[in-house]
């Protein structure tokens, strides 16, 4: 066979491989032209008409004239009263304004639908909703004394919620035991029971281990008190068990498990907690079987905020990995149904952001809901953590000494956040390529840490007296207490007479803070010390005839003045030997 002679297979390969590349680029104009994009989480957009371009692809625009967000106050001097009242005045008005748009505050909902309408009809109505969702939101931003959280804004992930809601009729909502009411979203059991009557919400409270028994006692009570069915449950702990792993983290105690009288203070195990959602699951279909058509398994939908849990619970329930599982927020992208039994099937729902009132978006970094790696200002979120961490607790746990309070400062302050990482760069030897201590990474560190539950904190119920929270807290001294008369404790304190500074600390204070700010030089300034009175009695100093100088007066030229010395002539007769 030559060279020049073409096979048939050959020529088939090549008109396959080209017919390929064709279809690839087809492909490629087809979902360029429709603006799909990879599903991703969105919390964090600057401009309002990119929100508005990628809600309606490019279809429509929306404009806006100022800025969305709104500055807060900052009070430079914490020390002074009127600061003080100002800042309790503008926290007064802004609990105001949100009790007064609380009912605005809300997550989109789908707009009807029924099996008849096409793709392009129901697409474009989602669109327009949540659309007019977005512009009500922007109105409660244009409100100064109002500051919305990031949310989600991206409209695919809210569209898988929609369908997890519809489908379920047990919705699990999964909350972190530490402060469970920061990551509950009361507007989304209304939304469901606007979809469906029946349809039930329960709070799954995971990694109930991080919490004493004392403190479930009073969240059981909370929750009982306000109509709420929950659920105590640790994912970690169940996965262990069903591994037969022994947890070796020592903020997790067993003591925290152990058997209380009361069964809803009891943590879930991983049969009783399945046996738990079916049981309720069902209570469910039957009294919906009973008007409507019959049915017979019930889902259980997984809904909450990211790095919660969900996707750890129900990998936990299925006995195996089904789901991916990171410490990173937002790793289930898509909703994702797995059948236990013939009468129970699961669906877990992507980690959604929803919108509240919070005073900064940097707490919700320190509580996982927003990752960690894209945090640019570190001291902001390790200050949420110094405040809620008393400072012998962090002292215990990483073993280091922190500053304390100056003498003219309030002595019950919490640590800086530039204290605290100077102290565990300096304990751990982080130094950046600067040379300056690595503030970055320590920063991660210690969130991780806060996030993992190395660092205990734990919030309580509101309404709790402050005479029970004191007296629960010096009883176990092991945890930090975050009540809702947190505040109220400090009062006392500022209150207190406290000694006046003298000059020479005030000096070493600043020289201290200009060191550490690379102002000064690493000369000490030293105070003169007085003298005593008879000391004081000095010689007197020959004045120095400095009029040889420049001088730049009226008469002169600028230039310097030179005297010339003459020795007078020796006029007397000349003596000859």
């Amino acid at each position: 066979m030559g060279k020049t002679e073409k096979t048939t297979l050959g020529r088939s390969l090549v008109k396959h491989h080209n017919h390929m590349i064709q279809e690839s680029k087809d492909k490629g104009k087809y979902y360029k032209n429709l603006q799909k994009k990879v599903l991703e989480s969105v919390t964090e957009v600057s401009d309002i008409d990119a929100i508005i371009e990628q809600a309606e692809e490019a279809e429509r625009l929306f404009t806006i004239n100022h800025s969305n967000t709104t500055p807060l106050p900052i009070n430079l001097d914490t020390n002074s009263s009127s600061s003080t009242v100002a800042a309790e005045e503008w926290r007064e008005q802004q609990k105001i304004e949100e009790a007064l748009h609380a009912s605005s505050l809300q997550v989109p909902r789908r707009p009807p639908w029924t099996p008849e309408m096409s793709v392009e009809e129901l697409d474009a109505n989602e669109k327009q909703a949540f659309l007019s969702w977005r512009r009500m939101l922007v109105r409660l931003e244009e409100n100064e004394k109002l500051v919305l959280t990031p949310f989600e804004k991206n409209l695919d992930i809210w569209r898988q919620l929609w369908r997890v809601l519809e489908r379920s009729d047990l919705i699990v909502m999964v909350v972190d035991a530490r402060d469970p009411l920061f990551y509950r979203c009361p507007d989304l059991e209304a939304y469901a029971r606007e979809i469906d009557e029946h349809k039930k919400i329960m709070l799954l409270v995971n990694k109930a281990d991080l919490l004493p028994p004392y403190v479930r006692e009073k969240w059981a009570e909370y929750f009982r008190l306000n109509n709420i069915l929950f659920v105590f449950w640790s994912a970690i702990a169940a996965t262990a068990a069903l591994e037969g792993k022994v947890l070796k983290e020592p903020w997790r105690k067993p003591d925290n498990f152990q058997k209380t009288d009361d069964p809803e203070v009891v943590i879930y195990g991983r049969d009783e907690l399945l046996s738990r959602l079916q049981y309720e699951a069902q209570e469910i279909v039957k009294v919906r079987n009973s008007s409507e058509s019959q049915r017979e398994n019930a889902v259980v939908g997984f809904v909450g905020y990211p790095n919660v849990g969900k996707s750890s619970t129900i990998n936990a329930l299925v006995g195996q990995k089904r789901t991916g599982v990171t410490s990173t927020p937002g790793k289930t992208k898509h909703f994702q149904t797995l059948i236990i039994s013939d009468e129970l099937m699961l669906c877990d729902c992507p980690g959604l952001v929803f919108p509240s009132f919070s005073s900064s978006r940097y707490e919700m970094i320190a509580s996982g809901v927003l990752p960690i790696d894209r945090m640019t200002e570190h001291r902001e979120a390790i200050q949420v953590v110094a405040d809620k961490v008393p400072r012998h607790v962090i002292e215990s746990v990483y073993n280091i000494s922190l500053p304390k309070p100056k003498p003219y400062e309030r002595q019950s302050r919490p640590p800086l956040a530039a204290e605290l990482l100077r102290a565990y760069c300096a304990s751990r030897g982080y130094v950046a390529s600067s040379g300056l201590p690595d503030e970055t990474k320590a920063a991660r560190l210690i969130l991780k840490d806060y996030i993992g539950g190395k660092l205990p904190h734990f919030a309580m119920p509101p309404g709790m007296s402050l005479g029970e929270e004191s007296k629960i807290d010096e009883s176990q001294g092991t945890g930090a207490v975050e009540g809702s008369d947190s505040e109220d404790s400090d009062v006392g304190d500022e209150t207190e007479s406290e000694q006046a500074p003298g000059i020479g600390e005030v000096l070493d204070d600043l020289s201290s803070f200009d060191l550490a700010n690379g102002l000064a030089s690493s000369k000490k300034v030293t105070v003169k010390k007085q003298t005593a009175s008879h000391k004081q009695h000095k010689k007197p100093q020959r004045k120095k005839d400095r009029n040889w100088r420049v001088q730049n007066t009226e008469d002169g030229d600028g230039m310097p003045l030179v005297r010339v010395f003459q020795k007078p002539a020796n006029t007397g007769p000349l003596m000859m030997r």
